[in-house]
């Protein structure tokens, strides 16, 4: 019975209790972007074991060894006394130290002829870009673990498999001296390559933060960059974030919802982690449900552009619309009348969209809501994607979401429906995964592009892009407009329940370049507190500089159209006049179209006279007709101007304002002066230029 039944169960604690173990912690997948940069990875680092039962020294009491110890580790010496004298056997005394402490441990461990403690392999989870794409990748815990983002959605890839010690022990528990210990490797994790281009995901961070600074946003923003035929993420952000290598460090305290003593933050309690969750964890990308607003009504218009209710030049009106005792208008203060459904949409007018739903009725309204994902989440793999499940909708219900209200959708939803506009009629699975390889470079397992479904036609594609191009060159998306990119679009702006709150969602929904689209580009901006709301002046110019920073970066060619040349403005660079003749000076200004301003102390006056200094500089850009201004001396102070107040002013009458003082001009945008680099008022040395930001204001949702 014992030999033949139990045999094998015996033997096996009898093995148990005649060896002793200990994990190797594996090294932990890299994780890169789509260009092989790295967004997390694993440095070696060293833990410190201790087996109690045989911690002895040549000539030191344990006591003298944990003085050591806490003299290397800047441990409490009571601490470090207490693990090596407790009733166990091999026990961590300190995890994840640098390689550099553990060398002296181990040099203290040799010198000293210490048993019972050993300095092991180990690795730490390190974030080169700290905050980058900081809730794409996530972060692991303690034990390498991945808790939040990609490093938890690919923890079975990432993490690898853990190598053993393994040592004979008599019957005390005590490593036998003579006995070799046997070692098992661990084996590596897995490597996960993004789609994300570190590029990209740095120039929509970046315009996030300036987009929130700039309109004193209250609940954060989110934007998405998106390739619409194969639904890779480019990039994909949320405001606030937090940095990789500290996620549980205190949040800004601008993004508390609720009341909480910074000063006293520890990142360990649950309401703490609670309070992270909830803000600077969030991924607003996939998590925030909004109303979209107007960006809705593209997808209005392609349902009924592919059911043939509605053509491009079919005329129809913004008039009122009476339904189940409510006046539905347009938005603008000033109705368009009769337009056709092109202008409509370039108007955005809310009573030409309500017609179209009704042209198309419930059913195929919904069928087409239904059929551009707004009923399902996207499947992508990241964690805590939302969805709302949509009631059954009467006419009423219908009327409001054909222009974007009353109903809520998030923001990976809304890119995933543009770039099915924008590729031919095809909802693709948004992709943040391309490949798992190993150290090698072997491809080990490839995410593939998903298609879900066919949604309209490639011709409606064609039509609607036709007029989502207008509406940027010439309806309420005006501020998106980029000299040589084609870019299609559509502004919104969305009231949130309750309506009297006063909180406004602005978004802007872009496809780039419209002829040849390659990007889609969604911003969203919660809660402006700023000089305006509206999604087409303070959301759209952001869109628009992302599409420009992409685009160049992406090296696609600039097509100009003849709008594009009579918006451009030439650029000179201020050429090299100091210790030429003032009259040569003047010759080689008026030839580099630049105008000029000579500046002459008494008795150096005349064209013979050189130039000592000179204002900008040379090889400042700067725009033709700039003015120079031409020292024929060296001045003992510099002489200043006062700058007037540009705000509301066109370009021209700002150009003209600064240059009748002597100064110069760069602009951005068009329309009027929103903001000046230098306040009116102050005084700047002659010369200098005066950066000014446009915008446009009129018809603009």
């Amino acid at each position: 019975y014992w030999q033949i039944i139990k045999g094998r169960e015996l033997s096996k604690e009898a093995s148990e209790n005649q060896t002793l173990g200990r994990d190797i912690t594996p090294k932990r997948g890299t994780i890169y972007d789509r260009n092989g940069k790295e967004l997390a990875i694993s440095v070696s680092v060293n833990t410190i074991w201790v087996n109690p039962e045989d911690v002895e020294g040549e000539g030191l009491s344990t006591r003298q060894i944990a003085e050591g110890l806490s003299e290397i580790l800047e441990k409490d010496v009571a601490e470090i006394l207490e693990i090596l004298t407790k009733n166990s056997s091999w026990t961590t005394l300190i995890k994840k130290i640098d390689t550099e402490i553990g060398d002296k441990v181990g040099e203290f461990i040799n010198k000293n002829d210490i048993s019972g403690i050993s300095v092991e392999e180990d690795t730490r989870r390190y974030y080169p870009q700290a905050r980058l794409a900081c809730h794409i990748i996530g972060f692991t815990g303690d034990e390498n673990q991945g808790l939040e983002g990609l490093e938890s959605m690919l923890e079975n890839y990432l993490k690898g498999l853990p190598g053993k010690v393994i040592s004979d022990v008599d019957a005390g528990g005590h490593e036998i001296p003579l006995d070799t210990k046997q070692r098992i490797e661990p084996q590596d994790g897995l490597n996960a390559v993004l789609t994300i281009d570190e590029t990209i995901q740095y120039f929509v961070e970046n315009a996030l933060e300036k987009a929130i600074a700039d309109n004193s946003v209250v609940n954060g923003a989110t934007a998405i960059v998106m390739d619409p035929d194969t639904g890779d993420i480019l990039a994909m952000a949320s405001k606030p974030g937090f940095n990789l290598n500290e996620p549980f460090a205190a949040p800004d305290a601008q993004w508390l919802k609720v009341d909480y003593d910074l000063t006293r933050w520890t990142g360990k309690t649950e309401a703490e982690v609670n309070i992270l969750r909830d803000t600077v964890w969030n991924n607003l990308a996939l998590t925030y449900t909004y109303e979209p607003g107007s960006t809705f009504k593209a997808i209005t218009s392609a349902a009924g552009l592919e059911e043939n209710v509605i053509k491009p030049e079919t005329m129809v009106t913004d008039s009122p619309v009476e339904l189940a005792g409510y006046t539905l208008e347009c938005w603008s203060k000033w109705p368009h009348g009769e337009e056709t459904f092109r202008e409509g949409v370039y108007n955005s007018c809310n009573p030409v969209f309500i017609r179209v739903a009704q042209s198309l009725g419930l059913d195929r309204f919904y069928k087409y809501m239904r059929a551009f994902g707004f009923y399902d989440k996207t499947g992508m793999i990241l964690p805590e994607e939302n969805s709302i499940i949509h009631a059954k909708p009467q006419e009423i219900d219908m009327a409001t979401a054909s222009f974007g209200q009353s109903f809520q959708i998030t923001p990976i939803q809304m890119i995933s429906a543009y770039c099915a506009i924008a590729n031919g009629g095809s909802l693709m699975q948004p992709r943040i995964v391309k490949e798992l390889t190993d150290n090698e470079g072997n491809i080990i397992k490839t995410f593939e592009p998903a298609a879900v479904r066919n949604v309209i036609s490639e011709e409606t594609c064609k039509t609607l892009l036709d007029i989502l191009e207008g509406v940027v060159s010439e309806g309420t998306g005006k501020n998106a407009y980029v000299s040589g990119y084609r870019v299609a679009g559509k502004t919104g702006t969305s009231q949130t329940l309750p309506r009297e709150s006063d909180r406004y969602i602005a978004s802007f929904a872009a496809i780039a370049p419209a002829d040849d689209p390659e990007i889609c580009v969604l911003v969203i901006l919660d809660n402006p507190k700023g000089f305006s709301h509206m999604g087409g002046v303070i959301a759209a110019p952001v869109a628009g500089d992302l599409v420009e920073d992409i685009l160049t970066y992406l090296n696609v060619e600039r097509n100009y159209t003849d709008k594009d040349r009579e918006l451009m403005t030439t650029f000179v660079n201020v050429p090299n006049m100091i210790n030429m003749k003032v009259s040569d000076a003047v010759s080689y200004a008026r030839a580099y179209g630049l105008s000029y301003s000579v500046e002459s102390a008494a008795g150096s006056e005349g064209g013979d006279a050189l130039v000592i200094e000179q204002n900008p500089k040379a090889g400042t850009s700067v725009m033709e007709q700039s003015v120079v201004i031409l020292y024929a001396y060296k001045p003992e102070n510099e002489i200043s101007v006062k700058v007037p107040d540009l705000k509301d002013m066109t370009a021209a009458e700002a150009t003209k304002a600064l240059r009748d003082v002597s100064l110069n001009i760069k602009t951005s945008g068009t329309g009027t002066v929103i903001s000046q680099s230098s306040e009116k008022g102050s005084l700047i040395t002659k010369g200098s230029i005066v950066e000014v930001e446009l915008r446009n204001f009129d018809n603009i949702e």
